[in-house]
């Protein structure tokens, strides 16, 4: 391969996607789970969670401009299979652009019970990228109950955090944890932890 075409193979960074993401973070700060989208290492890490083999669906909860999106098509997971719960109307418009053959659902990811009421198929994996730690924490055990019963039993809920403590804790009674090692190439460096109903 010649150094012109490894030029035009490689992926095109989409500096437009930086400003989209810092401009909804300064209108709704609390909205967002970061002032960036999240890194590479960071998407593939959580991608690597989710069971390419099956044709469940897989939900994607805050996907944003798609940077974990594009982790879970590189991984294998068929557009076809996503479901993507953004509630900002402009990311909307871009996942349904990006993502022509994904179902992009505009709305509140924190009421997965009436966002998603009309999907029946249980979920390969939840795989979300909301800003958990800005919420209550009864907020945050409420959407993992409510994923867990979109959910194919043992499917993991994937949720990445840039705190050192988890975003939900890890004894919860019938609930099975792992994480990651923390992803210092990320920027804030992050942990993906995985929860899955024992």
């Amino acid at each position: 391969m010649t150094f012109e075409s490894a030029r035009v193979l490689k992926k095109p960074l989409r500096l437009d996607d930086e400003v989209r993401f810092l401009r909804s973070w300064i209108e709704k700060p609390l909205h967002m789970g970061a002032v960036m989208p999240s890194g590479r290492m960071l998407a593939r890490t959580m991608a690597s969670y989710v069971d390419t083999e099956t044709e469940a669906p897989v939900i994607e909860l805050g996907p944003g401009t798609g940077a974990i999106t594009d982790a879970l098509v590189a991984h294998g997971v068929d557009q076809k299979r996503l479901i993507l719960v953004e509630f900002n109307p402009g990311f909307c418009a871009l996942l349904r652009e990006r993502y022509p053959q994904a179902t992009v659902v505009q709305g509140d990811a924190y009421h997965l019970d009436k966002t998603l009421a009309e999907i029946a198929q249980p979920a390969a994996a939840v795989v979300s990228g909301l800003p958990l730690v800005t919420k209550p924490m009864l907020t945050r055990l409420r959407l993992m109950r409510e994923a867990f019963m979109k959910l194919i039993p043992g499917a993991p809920f994937v949720q990445f955090t840039y705190s050192v403590v988890p975003p939900i804790p890890k004894s919860l009674p019938g609930i099975l944890t792992e994480a990651s090692e923390r992803i210092w190439m990320n920027v804030p460096p992050a942990r993906v932890w995985v929860y899955r109903k024992a």
